[in-house]
């Protein structure tokens, strides 16, 4: 896996809307990606432990936050936005995977003026620990509800990413914890890789994508901070590269292959202009798709068969700056440089061609064997 820099990342996301929803883990995916759009560095402890602030790296609070009154309740409210000229990443803070809040963010995302490219979410820990003890059936409905909303939400150019919950330690604590519950559930552990196990399981069953977080921090527990359930500034570097890799793979573009790492960020590169073998190439296919069709902005996947509302085509460059303006807002989105194929055509694909292969095999076969029979009759 190639080591992505602040120059790369910024033509990955080259126009695109970026969505980020989920809790306090799903907030700090948010503020490393926000950080690695502007500058080769990682977040810093501080960074990492602030909530609700006004501002991080030249983003702004759009809602709840400092603006209101700060609580560890669920129904804490945290919207952030980074905006510049040709990149637009939003987030917004959950609680529970559905719910009528989450229900008012699809209305905004269906509505809003620009479409999302890449929407990347998780919900889990305050699944579990606020709302029960009968997670299972529960969290299940939420997720089935969920799911079939994004369905009909986002649009066919929409690429979602489900991040399963990382691993959490035997002893946590956290604000998504009951005030007056015990201070270590027991089971937690068990409960997030069976909630992990039902959102995969979902998620692959309406064709999104799922990025098994859970099994990549597997070992790392080195890495987790003293409460249990949050991570380090090398783990979410690491836990970027991994989630713009996937992105990247699903929209074709091919990665630059210079410094790859290993499991982790061992050094942070010094910042330099890139030089010409770093530069990006579209493979032979994408040039031609790119001649043929420079208009097209949505993918030919065939996850999303559906109609979704017209959005404006402006090319404007300057955002609005007003906080109530830029809830609706995103950069204008231009025509994607590369074409990709969804996991669900590629695996459609495979399947035909395995399943076809056999059938081939066994009819040729059979035709050599009618061949040399009737060659031995008529001797």
């Amino acid at each position: 896996m190639p080591h992505l820099r602040a120059h790369e990342v910024q033509k990955l996301l080259h126009n695109k809307f970026v969505v980020i929803l989920g809790d306090s883990i799903q907030r700090a995916v948010y503020k490393d990606l926000v950080l690695l759009l502007q500058k080769d560095c990682l977040l810093s402890s501080n960074q990492l432990k602030s909530k609700g602030e006004l501002s991080f790296e030249h983003d702004v609070l759009l809602e709840g936050g400092r603006w209101g009154r700060m609580h560890n309740g669920t129904h804490y409210r945290e919207v952030r936005q980074f905006c510049s000229g040709h990149h637009l990443v939003r987030f917004y803070f959950l609680t529970r995977a559905y719910s009528p809040y989450v229900e008012d963010i699809l209305h905004q995302l269906r509505w809003g003026h620009y479409a999302p490219d890449l929407v990347v979410m998780n919900s889990c820990l305050w699944d579990l620990s606020r709302y029960g003890r009968n997670f299972r059936r529960r969290y299940q409905e939420d997720l089935e509800k969920l799911f079939s909303r994004l369905d009909q939400v986002l649009p066919a150019s929409c690429l979602l990413v489900w991040n399963t919950a990382m691993p959490i330690a035997e002893v946590v604590s956290g604000g998504f914890i009951l005030p007056d519950g015990p201070a270590c559930p027991t089971r937690l552990r068990e409960d997030v890789m069976e909630a992990n196990f039902y959102s995969s399981a979902e998620a692959v069953r309406r064709g999104f994508d799922v990025l098994d977080l859970h099994f990549h921090f597997r070992h790392a527990g080195q890495h987790r901070l003293s409460d249990g359930v949050h991570w380090d500034e090398r783990a979410h570097r690491h836990l970027s590269q991994l989630l713009l890799a996937h992105v990247a793979d699903a929209w074709g573009v091919v990665l630059p292959a210079h410094n790859p790492v290993g499991r982790w960020i061992r050094d942070v590169p010094a910042q330099r202009q890139p030089d010409r073998a770093d530069r990006w190439q579209p493979r032979d296919h994408d040039r031609r798709e790119v001649r043929e069709a420079p208009e097209s902005r949505h993918s030919s996947s065939p996850r999303y068969h559906r109609h979704s509302p017209q959005r404006s085509s402006s090319h404007a460059r300057n955002l609005p700056s007003r906080r109530e303006d830029a809830m609706f807002s995103s950069p204008s989105s231009q025509q994607q440089p590369f074409r990709r194929v969804s996991p669900r055509r590629r695996n459609e694909h495979n399947r035909e061609s395995s399943s076809a292969y056999p059938k081939v095999k066994t009819l040729i076969r059979n035709f050599i064997f009618v061949i040399f029979t009737i060659g031995f009759s008529v001797c």
